[in-house]
């Protein structure tokens, strides 16, 4: 069972998914990004593809249904949360969180086993 949610936005791509908050500022910080992390961002293009596919979720600050991340996730089969206000600001690195891209919500996930 998961916490109180931490963040709304637009439910872009199916799914739930846990894992830890990875925020990725631009392209220097792709080395960061480990494979089941929940991408957190200000938003995607082509060039963010690979961390996509490794991703467990997406949730982005900006977008919608038609954002690049949305598409994205959408064909990869993983939960995305667009127009998550402060996203980067408001989740930490780290921080297991519980990513439903069917309600458009990202929960606190600490307890959950």
């Amino acid at each position: 069972m998961t916490d109180a949610i931490l963040l709304t936005g637009t439910a872009a791509g199916p799914g739930i998914a846990t894992g830890p908050v990875r925020v990725i500022r631009d392209l220097d910080d792709f080395a960061r990004f480990h494979p089941g992390d929940v991408l957190v961002c200000r938003a995607t293009s082509p060039a963010w593809t690979p961390l996509l596919a490794r991703a467990a979720a997406v949730v982005t600050e900006t977008g919608g249904i038609l954002a690049h991340a949305a598409i994205v996730a959408r064909e990869f089969g993983i939960p995305a949360v667009t127009a998550a206000r402060e996203a980067t600001v408001r989740l930490a690195d780290g921080h297991r969180v519980v990513v439903d891209g069917g309600t458009g919500t990202v929960s606190d996930a600490q307890d959950t086993p």
